[in-house]
């Protein structure tokens, strides 16, 4: 059978059409689309998400339904994160959608972020030593360890890319008393997460997706390049060192299409990731395309199959 399975984040709003096997439990990729309305842009707690992003979102939902319709989904499943977590206005939204689309939204916890990452990141893979995953969005971050597809740690931390954006980078290219605060801002957050001495880093959503293309010098993405590179540290503060020295319009000149979208994110994704990966004493992550759009499927297939 063919499940359709939507991400509603802070920033984008991914689609998974997989084939599922419902006696090996296997999931198969059939096709993904991914769109950057960023409904969480300028959005602080308890206020509303502003009417045109909710059009946006809207006429994107709309494109999704065709093509799940155009590949005969048993079942839709909608995810949605922090944006709409913290917003004032997410039950008219979802009441919305439902009476539009007739598509359930399912507005999950930090916890239940964290844990459907962990899923969808480690999902048909045989990691037998502990493992980190990282999921940085546009409204929060998730730190997950595991071993054996048990969670040892999981949080949602606010430290989104948009959010933060936001707040810390006034400036373009950002003033280096901005890149220190920003810093220091990550780092408050990372001092009270155990080390936990992770062997094995996997990283998803857009930042390292797309530091990934770049590396690859990819024009597009192509998640058979992507799922499953290598990103140093190295690596990532080579790219960070650059993006500090640029504004979005000149990342984009500089990177092509691949970054459209992020282009005005990008370094603060970048800083994230290899603050992350710094505080557990890691030197590379592994890229993985997958998400909490592969995880809601699996999530949905534990308990129903």
């Amino acid at each position: 059978m063919n499940i359709a399975s939507i991400d509603i984040g802070s920033n984008t709003v991914l689609l998974l059409i997989a084939n599922i096997n419902t006696a090996t439990k296997n999931i198969k990729t059939i096709h993904n689309e991914y769109r950057i309305p960023r409904i969480g842009q300028g959005l602080v707690p308890n206020q509303p998400i502003k009417s045109e992003k909710i059009t946006l979102l809207k006429n994107i939902l709309s494109e999704f339904e065709n093509i799940i319709q155009k590949y005969n989904c048993k079942y839709t499943i909608l995810t949605a994160t922090n944006a709409l977590r913290i917003a004032s206005n997410s039950k008219i939204i979802i009441e919305d959608i439902k009476s539009t689309y007739n598509f359930d939204v399912n507005i999950i916890s930090g916890k239940d972020e964290s844990r459907l990452s962990f899923l969808g990141a480690v999902s048909n893979k045989n990691y037998k030593h502990k493992t980190l995953v990282i999921d940085i969005g546009g409204g929060s971050t998730e730190i997950i360890v595991g071993q054996n597809n048990k969670l040892i740690y999981n949080e949602s931390y606010p430290i989104g890319v948009v959010s933060l954006t936001e707040k810390y980078f006034k400036n373009s290219p950002p003033l280096i008393e901005e890149i220190n605060q920003f810093i220091k801002s990550i780092n408050n957050y990372l001092s009270n997460i155990p080390k936990l001495s992770p062997k094995i880093a996997i990283s998803i959503a857009g930042t390292p997706t797309t530091l990934a293309c770049m590396k690859k010098g990819l024009m597009s993405f192509d998640e058979s390049q992507i799922d499953g590179a290598i990103l140093t540290t190295t690596e990532i503060k080579e790219f960070a060192e650059t993006l500090i020295r640029l504004n979005p319009k000149s990342i984009l000149e500089y990177y092509g299409k691949i970054v459209e979208g992020r282009e005005d994110i990008l370094l603060a994704g970048t800083i994230i990731l290899n603050l992350i990966l710094n505080h557990f004493n890691l030197t590379e992550t592994i890229v993985s395309s997958k998400g909490i759009r592969y995880g809601a499927i699996i999530d949905f297939l534990q308990k129903y199959y």
